[in-house]
């Protein structure tokens, strides 16, 4: 009760009327998130990222390909299904994460190691059917920063993981002045 009790009061979010789990981001809580989003979006440009912007909708046809390579995978998204009064030839869900998406596109853009490796950033919202919702912590949609690499070998994109996982560590511990337990 107490986190809610000062996200409401200082006025960072509000609860917004008939969407479960929805919530408006009020002027104060936006300005934290545009300094998060500067103060991070510099370290990843610094480390070689550039920032790119992946759709919103993902078609089912490409969302079931995670159900192919994730044990467990179950669609907890919202699902268009028509377009103005005209039903859709296949459902939409609203982008639950960018995986997907950014691996077919991917594999349209990578015709050899020449290509490699492949840095990008994408600042986006999500949107997933929870059960529980917090402000901040857990809501139906949500700002969202992804960073999805292709590299010629496992060594370089472990080297990658460990580099951009530190600028996180050092990020938070930094500027948000969060201790961070890194494993």
């Amino acid at each position: 009760r107490w986190y809610l009790d000062v996200v409401l009061r200082a006025e960072l979010a509000d609860y917004t009327p008939g969407l479960k789990g929805c919530m408006t981001i009020r002027p104060y809580g936006y300005a934290i998130w545009e300094r998060i989003q500067l103060l991070l979006d510099a370290r990843l440009k610094a480390t070689g990222h550039v920032n790119a912007y992946f759709p919103l909708f993902i078609p089912e046809s490409l969302l079931m390909k995670e159900a192919e390579h994730v044990e467990g995978f179950a669609p907890e998204v919202a699902w268009v299904t028509h377009g103005g009064k005209e039903k859709l030839e296949e459902r939409l869900a609203i982008r639950p994460t960018s995986e997907v998406i950014i691996g077919t596109m991917y594999a349209k853009w990578l015709q050899s190691w020449r290509d490699l490796p492949i840095l990008i950033n994408q600042w986006a919202n999500v949107v997933r059917w929870e059960k529980v919702t917090r402000p901040f912590l857990r809501t139906t949609e949500f700002l969202w920063q992804e960073g999805h690499t292709v590299h010629e070998t496992e060594a370089e994109a472990e080297e990658e993981t460990r580099k951009i996982l530190g600028v996180y560590k050092e990020f938070v511990e930094t500027e948000l002045a969060m201790p961070v337990i890194d494993g």
